[in-house]
C-alpha cells in the first residue's frame, strides 16, 4: 500500500497569523516553486495529494492556485494537471513585450545582440538591483526590429553572482526568451516587473542604432524585473522610437 507523503509541506494551521488560509496556502506553494521542488515545466502534484500535505480544503487550495495561474506562474492543462509555467515566446510577448504597431499589429520582435561584456555596476543599475556599485554585472545591448524596421534599444544589467557561467554563446544561442534563458539554466523566473516610462530625446548612442537623428523624440522605459519575493534580477533601460509604435498596456480594475 502507498504510504501517504507530504511533498515536503508543513500543514497550514487555520486561524494563525499570516492572513487569510488561502494566501498562507499560496505563499507556501511559492516557496515550494521558488526552492526549486518543482521546476519551470514540472507537475504538482495532485489537488487531494496537495490538499493533505497542506492540510486545507480542496477549495482553499484551488483559490491559492487561482491566483497563482492568474499570475502567470502556474498553468492548468486539461486531463494532465497543473504545471510551473514556462517563459515561452507567447508569455513573453503578451505578458511583458508592449511595443506594436499603432494599427495594432503585435508581432514577435527580431532581437540582434549588438554587444555582451562584463563590467561594474554604476549607481542606477545598483540602486535597482539593489546590489552595491561596483559590483560585478553582465551588461548587454540588444535591437529589436518590427517589421523589419529597428524599433527598441535595449541595454540589461544583469549581476554576475546571479548569473555565474553566463556567456556570449549561451545568451546568443538561447533557444527561445531572454526570460526562458533566466528560467531553464538559471533557474530564475521573472514573474513581474516594474516599470517607468517618460519622454526623452535620443542620445547619440541609441539614435545610431535607431538609425534616427540625435534629439529625436523616443520613449524611455526603465524596467527592473523582479522574480518570487520581488527580488530584482535584471535592470533594462529601453529606447523605443514612437514613430510608428506605440506602448500599450491593458489595465483591469483590481479584483
Amino acid at each position: 500500500m502507498r504510504r501517504p507523503t507530504n511533498h515536503g509541506f508543513e500543514a497550514v494551521v487555520p486561524g494563525s497569523a499570516g492572513g487569510p488560509l488561502y494566501r498562507r496556502v499560496k505563499l507556501a506553494l511559492l516557496r515550494a516553486i521558488e526552492s526549486g521542488r518543482y521546476p519551470a515545466g514540472g507537475a504538482l502534484p495532485s489537488e487531494a495529494e496537495l490538499s493533505a500535505a497542506l492540510g486545507v480544503s480542496i477549495g482553499t487550495l484551488r483559490h491559492a492556485v487561482d491566483e497563482l495561474v492568474a499570475e502567470h506562474t502556474l498553468v492548468r492543462r486539461q486531463g494532465r494537471g497543473t504545471f510551473v509555467a514556462l517563459h515561452t515566446i507567447d508569455r513573453f510577448l503578451f505578458g511583458f513585450f508592449h511595443v506594436e504597431r499603432s494599427d495594432g499589429l503585435r508581432e514577435v520582435p527580431n532581437l540582434e545582440l549588438l554587444s555582451f561584456a562584463r563590467a561594474r555596476v554604476e549607481d542606477d543599475a545598483a540602486q535597482a538591483l539593489g546590489i552595491s556599485r561596483g559590483d560585478p554585472v553582465f551588461l548587454v545591448e540588444n535591437r529589436l526590429l518590427l517589421q523589419g524596421q529597428p524599433v527598441i534599444h535595449d541595454r540589461l544589467v544583469l549581476p554576475a553572482l546571479m548569473f555565474k557561467g553566463l556567456s556570449e554563446k549561451r545568451f546568443r544561442e538561447r533557444p527561445s526568451s531572454i526570460y526562458h534563458l533566466y528560467q531553464t539554466e538559471f533557474g530564475i523566473t521573472v514573474t513581474q516587473a516594474l516599470e517607468r516610462a517618460r519622454a526623452v530625446a535620443a542620445v547619440r548612442a541609441a539614435a545610431r542604432v535607431l538609425g534616427i537623428a540625435t534629439g529625436t523624440p523616443v520613449m524611455q522605459v526603465r524596467r527592473t524585473a523582479l522574480t518570487f519575493g520581488d527580488k530584482p534580477v535584471e535592470y533594462r533601460v529601453s529606447t523605443i522610437n514612437t514613430a510608428h509604435h506605440d506602448y500599450v498596456q491593458l489595465l483591469s480594475r483590481p479584483a
